[in-house]
C-alpha cells in the first residue's frame, strides 16, 4: 500500500446502513470539541454550538443535495459571528444572541432563495486551480485549529503532558493506518477512538478530555435539554434590519460556497453527483430552523464529511445517525462522551487533514499553466489568512482574468477574395471586450473593396463590447460607401446584435446549436429521444 493509498482510502462504491451508522457515531464524536470551540470562537455558550451542529447535521441530511455530506457548527461562520454578538451585546445585555438568531433567520431566507431562483449552478464556474487551493487552504486550517489542542490554560504543553498527547494521538493515527489492511469493514476512526479511550479511563492516563476542554474555555458541561421554539426578542424595524442584513448576506455567502465546494468534493472522491440548489434550500433550512430553536448554524463541515466518507458514509442514514447521536450525548451520555480524551479526536482530524490536502499540487507544478500555479497558492494563503469566501472570489476572478488575456490574443481573421470581387474576412476565437483591439486591426476598410462579408462561423459575439465594435466597425465602411455583411452567427448572438440589423445579411441554415448549461442540453436530449 503506497502512502496515498494509506491515507486516502475511500471506497468509491455505496456500502451498506451498518457502514453508515458506524460511520455516523464516529463523526458525532468528533463534532462534539469542534461545535464547542466554535462556539467559543463566536462567544456564545457550548450548548448553543451543539444545538447548532444537531439542527444542521439532521436537516440537511434529510434534505440535502448531497447524502453522506455532514453540516454543523463552523468556524468559517464563527469568526463573522464575533462581531455580531459582540455589537449587540453592546445594544443591550442578553442582545448579541437574540441578533444572531434573526440574523440567521434571514441568512436561511437567503439561502433558500438561492436554491428556488437555482443558484447553486454557479458553483461549476469554479476553476479546478481554485479547488485544489481550498481543499489545500482548509486541510491548513484544520491542522492549525487543531494545534490548539495542545494547550492548557493559555499555555504549550510540556514534559510528560506533551509527550502523551504526541502518544495518544499517534496511537490513532495508527490504528487508523493499519486496521482498514486488516478489514475494511471495520469503522476504523471509531475503534481508534474507543481503544484510545479505554487506554486512558481504565489506565488513569493524565490527560486533556471532553469535559477539561470544556471547562478550560468557561463551560461547565455538554448536558442539556431538547431545543425549544422561541422568537428572537429583537425590535422589528428598519434599523434593526439594517444591521442584521449584512451580516446576513456574508454568513448565507460563506455558509453556501463553503457547503457547495465541499459538495464538489465528495462528488469526486465518491465519483458519484450531488444537486446544488437543493443543497441551498436544505443549508437555509437549517440555519432558519436554528434561528428560531436557539442554535448557531452553520454550513457543510469538510473535515466531518471526508471522516464520514473515509469511514464508509454514503447514504443519508449516516448524517441522520451523526445528528441523532449528537442529541443523545447531549441528553443522556454526557457524562461518557465527557471521559473522551482530545488526543484521540486530534489524531482523527489529523488524519483528515493528511487525506484532504491535494499532494498532486506538488507533482502538478511544473506540468501546468504558471498562472493555475498562482490560483492555487493565493486561495491556500487566503482561506488560511482570512476565509473562504474571500479566497474562491479572488481565485476566480484571477482565473477569469487569465482566461479573457489569452483568449483576446486569440482572436484571427482569415482574409480572401472570391471570383466576384467580395472580400471574405473569416473570424477565428471569441469576440469580446478584451478582443476588440485585435479585432479592429485586423480590417483594412480604405483598401478594402466595395463589399465585405465577416464569417463568424468560427467566432462568436459574446458582449455589448463585441457589438459596439461591428456597430463602429460598420460606419466606418458606410462611410467609405462600402457594403458589410455578417454571415453565420448563431441564434443567441443575433438576438444581441439587433442593434446592428439594418447592417446584417444573416445566415441562420448551417448555425450550430450552442448550450450554455447543461441542464439545456439534457432537456435537448431527452426532447430529441
Amino acid at each position: 500500500m503506497t502512502f496515498r493509498e494509506a491515507f486516502s482510502i475511500i471506497d468509491k462504491n455505496r456500502v451498506s446502513a451498518k457502514s453508515d451508522i458506524f460511520s455516523g457515531l464516529t463523526v458525532a464524536l468528533a463534532l462534539v470539541p469542534e461545535a464547542v470551540a466554535f462556539a467559543f470562537v463566536a462567544g456564545i455558550s457550548p450548548i448553543i454550538g451543539l444545538y447548532g451542529a444537531f439542527m444542521m447535521g439532521l436537516i440537511t441530511a434529510v434534505f440535502g443535495g448531497r447524502p453522506g455530506m455532514i453540516s454543523g457548527a463552523t468556524g468559517a461562520l464563527a469568526v463573522v459571528m464575533v462581531s455580531l454578538v459582540a455589537e449587540g451585546e453592546a445594544m443591550g445585555e442578553g442582545q448579541g444572541l437574540q441578533f444572531l438568531f434573526a440574523t440567521l433567520i434571514l441568512t436561511g431566507i437567503i439561502q433558500m432563495s438561492a436554491g428556488v431562483f437555482k443558484l447553486g449552478k454557479f458553483i461549476r464556474m469554479v476553476p479546478h486551480p481554485v479547488m485544489m487551493g481550498f481543499v489545500n487552504g482548509l486541510a491548513i486550517v484544520i491542522f492549525m485549529s487543531q494545534l490548539g489542542m495542545f494547550k492548557s490554560g493559555g499555555e504549550w504543553l510540556t514534559g510528560s503532558s506533551l509527550l502523551i498527547m504526541l502518544g495518544l494521538v499517534l496511537l490513532t493515527m495508527a490504528i487508523m493506518v493499519v486496521l482498514p489492511r486488516i478489514n475494511k469493514g471495520i469503522p476504523a476512526a471509531l475503534v481508534a477512538i474507543l481503544v484510545v479511550s479505554a487506554i486512558v479511563i481504565f489506565g488513569g492516563v493524565e490527560t486533556a478530555t471532553v469535559k477539561s476542554f470544556i471547562q478550560d474555555g468557561g463551560g461547565d458541561g455538554i448536558k442539556a435539554g431538547l431545543p425549544t421554539f422561541n422568537v428572537p426578542l429583537i425590535s422589528l424595524n428598519w434599523e434593526t434590519l439594517q444591521f442584521i442584513f449584512p451580516y446576513a448576506l456574508i454568513l448565507a455567502a460563506i455558509g453556501l460556497i463553503e457547503s457547495l465546494m465541499t459538495l464538489n468534493l465528495l462528488d469526486e472522491l465518491t465519483e458519484t453527483r450531488g444537486n446544488g440548489n437543493r443543497e441551498c434550500i436544505a443549508q437555509g433550512l437549517a440555519n432558519l430552523t436554528n434561528g428560531f430553536f436557539g442554535g448557531m448554524g452553520g454550513c457543510a463541515m469538510i473535515g466531518q464529511s471526508i471522516i464520514n466518507v473515509k469511514s464508509g458514509g454514503r447514504g443519508r442514514l449516516s448524517g441522520v445517525v451523526a445528528a441523532v447521536a449528537l442529541l443523545a450525548f447531549i441528553l443522556f451520555g454526557s457524562e461518557y462522551i465527557e471521559m473522551v480524551p482530545i488526543a484521540a479526536l486530534v489524531g482523527v482530524m489529523f488524519m483528515v487533514v493528511i487525506g484532504t490536502f491535494a499532494w498532486s499540487t506538488f507533482k502538478i507544478v511544473n506540468k501546468v499553466p504558471k498562472s493555475d500555479v498562482i490560483v492555487i497558492v493565493l486561495v491556500t494563503g487566503l482561506t488560511v489568512l482570512f476565509d473562504l469566501a474571500i479566497a474562491v472570489f479572488a481565485g476566480v476572478i484571477v482565473s477569469a482574468l487569465v482566461f479573457a488575456w489569452e483568449n483576446a490574443l486569440r482572436i484571427r481573421a482569415r482574409k480572401s477574395i472570391d471570383e466576384h470581387g467580395i472580400k471574405h474576412y473569416e473570424i477565428y476565437g471569441p469576440l469580446f471586450f478584451g478582443s476588440v483591439s485585435l479585432f479592429n486591426s485586423k480590417f483594412e476598410v480604405k483598401e478594402d473593396p466595395n463589399k465585405v462579408i465577416i464569417d463568424f462561423k468560427e467566432s462568436r459575439i459574446m458582449d455589448q463590447s463585441a457589438i459596439e465594435a461591428i456597430n463602429k466597425l460598420a460606419e466606418k465602411y458606410q462611410k467609405e460607401g462600402k457594403n458589410l455583411h455578417l454571415r453565420h452567427l448563431s441564434q443567441d448572438c443575433i438576438r444581441m446584435i439587433k442593434k446592428a440589423e439594418s447592417i446584417c445579411d444573416v445566415n441562420v441554415v448551417e448555425d450550430p446549436d450552442y448550450f450554455v448549461a447543461i441542464d439545456n442540453f439534457n432537456k435537448y436530449k431527452a426532447a430529441e429521444a
